[in-house]
């Protein structure tokens, strides 16, 4: 393969390189974009704002959180989203989000659930279950099973899930509402698979 390089304004040369060489070039001359956690003298003051009302609600800024105020607008765009009313109960919504973080991969917001999860009343064991895509529970395997085959597959759930989902009890408004959590949580899933700041819970177990 023969790349055409510019020497300077008037001359070009040419250099015959391989396939494996061309892709060390390249990774080498990569500008890694390092996402620090910005602290609250670096947001804005709708954010600094925010920052104190979490500080007072949880004790401490969640990383993830903080790293959403480099956008002055974002952390108040986003908290506003995650906590409307919806017709799942926050058991259902730890669920949801638990498995559609398994399923993107995020470490992140996996061990964040974990923590919260246990707050809504599921157990060790349950919550490795969801996080293979399964309960027990009859009515919740529905729910996760469907929020597992939406996010796998952008939405194009088979008819067989989304079946079970009626057959169980739900209704076309969980159903608009589970699309809205798995939403909500794949974006700060993609936010942290990007960003990979310190994940500040305590790790998940590998599955």
């Amino acid at each position: 393969m023969s790349i055409l390089f510019r020497v300077n304004a008037r001359h070009l040369c040419v250099v015959d390189i391989d396939k494996q060489q061309l892709k060390q070039f390249r990774m080498e001359n990569l500008v890694k974009v390092e996402f620090n956690v910005p602290t609250r003298e670096q947001v804005s003051p709708t954010n600094q704002e925010i920052f104190d009302n979490l500080n007072k609600a949880l004790g401490f800024v969640p990383n993830l959180y903080a790293t959403i105020a480099y956008s002055d607008n974002g952390l108040k765009k986003y908290l506003d989203y995650q906590n409307a009313k919806t017709s799942l109960s926050n058991k259902e919504k730890e669920a949801v989000n638990l498995i559609v973080s398994q399923v993107n991969g995020c470490i992140y917001c996996q061990s964040a659930h974990t923590v919260l999860a246990k707050m809504n009343g599921f157990d060790d064991k349950q919550l490795l279950d969801i996080r293979k895509g399964q309960s027990e529970n009859a009515k919740l395997n529905a729910l996760v099973k469907l929020a597992a085959d939406i996010t796998r597959n952008k939405g194009n759930a088979s008819d067989e899930n989304v079946k079970d989902f009626f057959d169980q009890g739900y209704t076309k408004e969980n159903l608009v509402d589970l699309i809205l959590q798995v939403s909500d949580k794949t974006a700060m899933n993609y936010l942290h698979n990007l960003t990979k700041v310190p994940v500040d819970f305590p790790m998940a177990e590998s599955l």
